[in-house]
């Protein structure tokens, strides 16, 4: 056995171990991606009962965000019977805001998702996700206060909320405080806004603003908005069972995608990232070996954004930096691994040490991102 199948197969038993006797103490978000998928989604239709949110002259966004909803559930329940899917309301009730945040954390849920309809001018129309974070717009800012005033309808008239902090600093620290959480909010989005694209929907992009409902969440969450039930052509299609069941199947191939992604799972049919190096060649930091074809290269991701970061910024504390762009996402790693995923784990952990506390191992080969496992399994063969 080669000294390096022999790292692997120690590395391989110590993990087994670790796994098998109290895998959550010793596993980081990503390193869990190994051993398990999504568990549990929670959906939730915005509004309901007495709070009929928005409206057009005939569909109710309550209405329209139910019947998506339940639409997306059983889309995921067929497919995958294993996922435990939970909504926040199955029927026309009224549940507070802070009780749906408190259902998908009792739940330990793995991805949120909250199903709204927007209201603007008649002209106004399109699909837009939002994560947590500060609003950029007044727009924005509107559409978060709209949502908010749920609150209002409850038992105490939104007292319990009072003290309430949704200031820019406390949505900035609830921020830090959620990063990894907030990376992934951002790229299930991603993969929405595509997905509507492809229906004919307008593009709106993925925006952030200060919702109570994703405050609250202690998991990847994000917050559509299907469309403009105040357009006429809008509302005609939110409120069609046909077109619903559409915008609930192109929800499903975001979350399919986005379910592979977190499990390392590449798509076949497409190859929707660009690579970018801070040098004209790429630096091994453990040989100087040239790159050659078929190789797995073991890198690791400290940074996700949705827009360009300088390859020479100081938030990457002085280390050479690669980019690579995947489902609008700009994508920043370190190192550069050849069939060598022991040293790339190694370097994990002091990058970890050094503050880029999430950072994770991915894999290349040829350039294209694969799934890590698989990736693994090759390089211990080489």
């Amino acid at each position: 056995m080669t000294e390096k199948k022999l790292r692997y197969s120690i590395f391989y038993t110590i993990l087994a171990f670790l796994v098998l006797f109290n895998p959550l103490s010793v596993l980081s978000q990503e390193d869990e991606a190994f051993f398990s998928a999504i568990k549990t989604v929670v959906i939730d239709a915005g509004h309901g009962g007495k709070d009929p949110g928005c409206h057009g002259a005939s569909a109710k966004e309550k209405h329209v965000c139910l019947a998506i909803a339940l639409e997306l559930g059983t889309m995921i329940k067929e497919k995958y019977p294993d996922i435990k899917v939970i909504y926040t309301r199955s029927t026309d009730v009224f549940v507070e805001l802070g009780e749906r945040a408190k259902i998908a954390n009792r739940n330990n849920a793995d991805l949120f998702i909250c199903i709204h309809a927007n209201a603007a001018s008649p002209a106004a129309y399109g699909t837009e996700t939002y994560v947590l974070g500060l609003h950029r717009t007044e727009s924005q800012q509107k559409v978060a206060e709209r949502e908010n005033s749920t609150i209002h309808l409850e038992a105490d008239g939104g007292a319990k909320y009072k003290d309430f902090d949704l200031s820019p600093d406390a949505i900035i620290a609830r921020q830090i405080q959620l990063s990894v959480f907030l990376d992934q909010s951002i790229s299930f989005a991603s993969k929405l806004q595509v997905e509507f694209t492809k229906i004919g929907r307008r593009y709106r992009g993925v925006k952030q603003a200060g919702f109570l409902v994703l405050y609250k969440t202690t998991m990847p969450s994000v917050l559509i908005e299907t469309g403009f039930l105040t357009n006429p052509k809008e509302e005609k299609f939110l409120n069609s069972p046909e077109t619903q069941k559409k915008m609930a199947n192109s929800m499903f191939i975001a979350f399919d995608k986005y379910k592979n992604e977190l499990a390392g799972i590449e798509e076949e049919t497409e190859n929707n990232s660009t690579v970018r190096d801070s040098h004209q060649e790429v630096k091994n930091e453990k040989t100087t070996n040239a790159l050659s074809k078929n190789q797995v290269i073991f890198k690791i991701q400290i940074e996700t954004s949705q827009k360009r970061i300088s390859l020479t910024s100081s938030q990457f504390k002085g280390y050479t930096v690669s980019e690579y762009i995947q489902d609008n996402l700009y994508k920043y790693t370190v190192g550069a691994y050849v069939n060598d995923f022991f040293e790339a784990n190694l370097m994990k952990k002091k990058l970890r040490n050094n503050g880029f506390q999430h950072a994770f191992v991915v894999a290349f080969i040829n350039g294209e991102r694969v799934n890590l496992q698989k990736a693994i399994k090759l390089a211990e063969n080489k």
